[in-house]
């Protein structure tokens, strides 16, 4: 009781704008449930709906909204800090406008990424894989990381994933919500769409919140190596392939690079420590000669 009644208290002397927002081919409700269950009753709270339809479109426009309502509430509320939590899409959204307004970065108290595909979806990229159609597949298929690593190094961040099983949530692999300075959050046995409103990922962000912080770069071996795929642009996937890899290459701590190639010649690459894979990816027709390349670098 006495934790409880602590945590009440370290909440209730808060204050700052807390903005939540949903993710592709979703409303507003769920996300907006999750906003009120972590902030006071007064505090400045904002979640826009941007309407389930136009999710499928360009995401340059839903860019935009969030964009000015977030202009407005901080013109509002000057004095304020920020508190930022966005599922799915939702968090692209905002890397994209974090990355449009540098300014606004010191005001940031913390960044929430929950289940994001910041390294860009298999799934956009397999509808789309030469990201010819104006749709939303595009963009959900682009690779953000870099954004995502630069605001990360400024500001306390946190990336929360579900994992059901081959190191997906169902719809995002683990992996692609992976970058470096943010703090990693792996939760067992959440969906992707349950991330916006479990009360296990509620947990998640008050411990962050009670203790934001920038994660430094990791230096293990397997990290290093990890960092050199993702330099890539690799699709990050489930690594439910990973059982018919062979190794080619052992390095020290047990860390282990494998591949395989399926019937239609798409090469699969994955990182293991031990025999737990940890890292899974593979390249297209297009990307076959740079990866063969690159394989040679890490031998």
């Amino acid at each position: 009781m006495s934790s409880k009644l602590h945590l009440q208290n370290s909440q209730e002397q808060q204050d700052f704008i807390l903005f939540a927002q949903h993710g592709w081919a979703d409303i507003s409700q769920d996300i907006g449930y999750l906003a009120r269950s972590l902030a006071k009753p007064n505090t400045p709270t904002y979640a826009p709906d941007l309407g389930l339809i136009n999710t499928w479109f360009m995401i340059a426009q839903l860019i935009a909204k969030v964009e000015k309502i977030a202009t407005e509430a901080i013109a509002k509320h000057p004095d304020l800090p920020l508190r930022i939590i966005g599922h799915s899409m939702g968090g692209l959204i905002w890397l994209e406008v974090l990355n449009r307004h540098p300014e606004w970065l010191p005001k940031v108290h913390s960044l929430a990424l929950l289940g994001s595909p910041v390294g860009g979806s298999d799934l956009a990229r397999l509808f789309d894989p030469f990201g010819r159609f104006p749709l939303i597949a595009r963009d959900l298929g682009t690779n953000r990381r870099a954004i995502a690593e630069a605001i990360a190094s400024q500001i306390p961040t946190i990336s929360i994933v579900g994992d059901i099983g081959n190191h997906t949530d169902g719809t995002v692999p683990v992996g692609c919500s992976q970058f470096a300075h943010a703090t990693f959050v792996c939760l067992d046995g959440l969906h992707h769409a349950t991330l916006k409103n479990h009360p296990r990922v509620v947990t998640a962000l008050q411990q962050f919140w009670d203790n934001p912080v920038i994660t430094p770069l990791l230096t293990d071996t397997a990290s290093q190596l990890i960092a050199k795929l993702r330099s890539l642009d690799l699709t990050e996937t489930n690594n439910q392939n990973f059982v018919k890899s062979k190794i080619i290459q052992t390095y020290p701590d047990g860390i282990k690079l494998w591949t395989w190639t399926n019937s239609l010649q798409i090469i699969h690459i994955f990182v293991s420590i031990g025999e737990r894979c940890v890292y899974s990816a593979y390249t297209g027709w297009q990307g076959r000669n740079k990866l063969a390349i690159a394989l040679k670098t890490l031998y």
